[in-house]
């Protein structure tokens, strides 16, 4: 896999993060969804990885890359790692640093890119990519990097969504363009920039790692029901905060979108 091509890369919409970035931690905004839908099954698969390998995160370093207003690094924190963050949208950092301060969390965020992580080699026992890599334009020196800046035997946990045609009619047309469904602001991904299973598992041992799983994930409710909560907002008649009450993922055997895993670096 290469780098992506600019006409491609020009059509996704990161300002988002720039733009609403200080609406992570408000529970009626899209950005919260990652806590209330998302990270139930984020942080429950990264939870068992870390037991899997008999990790206990006390003592240990840790960084998310892409860390957002610090919805999930706020919960790697809160596993016992000594945790870093980096960013490259400086409203989002702001929401992060002000979050973490207020709930009394020693989390250090620093302004950065996956392409050039500002930390010396070896610096972290486990980096954390999630909701990220089918985001940026050089995924290869994204996972170069990553590798770089992991101690030997250290461990990449990360989340993407997979290229396939159910995917391009959920992620893309339910979520993003259908307006009788759509909850996410449009071009928030571009599907020609999905991410196929075969094509990390490459990356990951071109760059030194050792690739050992991936799983599925899948709504708590059946697709008609869900269809039915996303048409529910749309109409006015529930908020982000009730979607979030009601949806969230669960781990399954199904990666046609988004898909979850991990490797130790060699």
């Amino acid at each position: 896999m290469e780098k992506i091509d600019q006409e491609v890369y020009g059509r996704i919409n990161n300002d988002v993060y720039q733009t609403q970035g200080d609406t992570w931690w408000k529970p009626d905004s899209i950005l919260h969804l990652l806590k209330t839908s998302i990270n139930p099954w984020r942080v429950g698969y990264a939870a068992k990885v870390l037991k899997k390998l008999d990790i206990d995160p006390q003592g240990k370093t840790a960084l998310e890359v892409g860390s957002g207003g610090g919805i999930l690094t706020e919960e790697i924190c809160k596993m016992g790692f000594t945790t870093s963050g980096i960013e490259p949208a400086e409203e989002s950092l702001h929401a992060a640093r002000n979050h973490a301060n207020a709930e009394g969390l020693a989390i250090t965020y620093e302004k950065g890119s996956g392409e050039q992580i500002p930390f010396p080699d070896q610096s972290f026992d486990c980096v954390f990519c999630c909701d990220v890599l089918e985001h940026v334009r050089d995924l290869p020196k994204v996972i170069s990097e990553i590798s770089r800046v992991l101690k030997p035997r250290g461990v990449f946990i990360y989340d993407t969504l997979n290229r396939t045609f159910i995917s391009k009619m959920v992620a893309i047309k339910i979520w993003q363009e259908w307006k009788r469904w759509a909850f996410m602001p449009p071009n928030l991904h571009v599907w020609k920039m999905f991410i196929k299973p075969g094509e990390i598992k490459d990356l990951l041992t071109q760059n030194g790692f050792e690739w050992r799983e991936h799983v599925g994930s899948e709504p708590n409710v059946p697709l008609p029901k869900m269809l039915g909560y996303l048409r529910k907002r749309t109409k006015g008649e529930w908020t982000y905060a009730d979607l979030g009450k009601n949806f969230r993922l669960v781990e399954s055997k199904d990666m046609n979108i988004l898909y979850g895993g991990y490797a130790i670096k060699k």
